[in-house]
């Protein structure tokens, strides 16, 4: 059996950690000749590239294994490359979220102001990093996590539109359809999912019993009306994904068609969201207070004993779970289905064909090909359509270096929704990411 080269770029990212873990568990599924961790910062990247050192000696003594800061070295004859690079890092995020409530927006990583802002540099960044990844690994699958992602897809659209080896995904459609198994006392994978809609934007229209048939959304609705929505992995998770998953419920009260995706209660609860989001205390720093010291503080435990011991648990997560599945599906021909981004082409029927959407494909050796979904209803299509637009207003900003075009964007965002808003907004996001941004004029 074929092994593979694999970069993870952004091998400083919290994140990593799972990935490494993951790597070892699922290394007769997905086997590795290389593995590389590549990050510009060194000093946030080495604790964890140590750990890797220890993990892959006891658990993997085969694998070619390194981390470094010279692309060249990271690169170089890869078959799969993952994306999860986050420009800026958690202090240009805690200024995404921190400025727009201050005006009393929503502040968020992905979506609203600071979902515009954070997609910005990410452009500018992921553009660079792929002009510089096709120099050293032409052929390479580039699969890409980075957020905001429905910017990022929309940016490398047009960035490389004859480019078939980038591939858009995100794991939160993903999260959803665990915790709906969490929620039925059954495996994950014997769901079979109907979803439409953008990248964070979204909602299941069907969840299929895989060996039977039977829709088992309408027993979903009823289970959630009754005791709510938690993540699958609700122990570990922070309060504000506990109180984001709760919002589920009240999506579905107002709007019971579809089960949402989590992230749909930033754009149809906007002025209450805001309300009750901290100002001084947004998911960044909750990350930050949280998940990123935990992290770190496993790491260093494990590089000062020198061996994994019995510290060694939750030997994977769903995170990276899911992004190995995605390239085993590429790298063994398996037509498995999964969640992923891609170019609309009528998938969604009554929706432009060059809009980024998220929707069901089946993934093989050459790529996705979407599952069709038909119309959507008007009240979907309508916010849909408005976010399209916001998507490709901000790209246009990027490729055009417009502050109009950034004006617009913001101004016709549900989060914004008001010119006399938008400006101030968008000119306190420029001066906060001088040298991060193209030059607006």
């Amino acid at each position: 059996m074929k092994k593979y080269n694999v970069c993870i770029v952004g091998g400083g990212s919290t994140y990593t950690l799972g990935f490494l873990k993951s790597f070892a568990r699922m290394q007769e599924e997905f086997p590795l000749n290389k593995l590389v961790l590549f990050d510009i910062d060194e000093k946030r990247q080495e604790p964890i590239g140590k750990f890797g050192d220890i993990l892959f000696a006891e658990k993997m003594p085969g694998l070619d294994f390194s981390y470094t800061t010279d692309a060249k070295e990271a690169y170089q004859d890869m078959d799969f490359i993952f994306m999860q690079m986050r420009a800026g890092g958690l202090e240009m995020r805690a200024k995404d979220e921190h400025i727009p409530l201050s005006m009393g927006m929503i502040g968020q990583e992905t979506c609203g102001a600071g979902g515009m802002s954070y997609g910005l540099r990410s452009c500018v960044e992921m553009i660079k990093a792929i002009h510089e990844i096709r120099k050293y690994s032409p052929n390479a699958w580039i699969l890409n996590y980075t957020n905001p992602a429905a910017i990022v897809a929309e940016a490398l659209r047009r960035e490389f539109p004859d480019d078939q080896k980038i591939l858009n995904i995100c794991d939160q459609p993903e999260n959803v359809v665990r915790s709906c198994s969490r929620l039925l006392g059954c495996e994950w994978e014997d769901l079979d999912p109907v979803y439409f809609g953008l990248n964070h934007f979204g909602w299941f229209t069907h969840m299929y019993n895989k060996t039977t048939g039977e829709d088992l959304l309408p027993k979903i609705k009823e289970l959630i009306k009754k005791n709510g929505f938690l993540p699958q992995d609700a122990e570990q998770r922070d309060q504000s994904w506990l109180d984001t998953y709760g919002m589920v419920q009240t999506i579905m009260n107002d709007f019971p068609d579809y089960l949402p995706n989590t992230y749909d209660q930033y754009y149809l609860y906007p002025e209450y969201k805001a309300s009750h989001l901290n100002p001084d205390f947004t998911r960044a720093d909750e990350v930050m207070a949280g998940r990123e010291k935990r992290v770190f503080k496993e790491c260093n435990e494990i590089i000062s004993e020198g061996k994994l011991g019995k510290k060694l648990e939750n030997i994977s997560d769903a995170h990276a779970e899911m992004m190995i599945k995605v390239a085993e599906a590429i790298a063994f021909n398996k037509n498995n289905r999964h969640i992923l981004i891609v170019e609309n082409n009528g998938a969604i029927a009554n929706m432009q064909d060059d809009a980024m959407v998220e929707v069901v494909c089946e993934l093989g050796i050459n790529g996705p090909r979407p599952m069709r979904v038909g119309n959507i209803p008007q009240f979907y299509l309508g916010l849909l359509v408005n976010q399209v637009s916001c998507e490709k207003l901000i790209v246009d900003a990027y490729y055009e270096k417009s502050y109009n075009k950034a004006l617009q964007a913001f101004t016709l965002n549900r989060l914004v929704n008001d010119a006399k808003k938008a400006r101030p907004l968008l000119d306190a996001l420029i001066e906060a990411n001088k040298g991060m941004w193209p030059e607006l004029r």
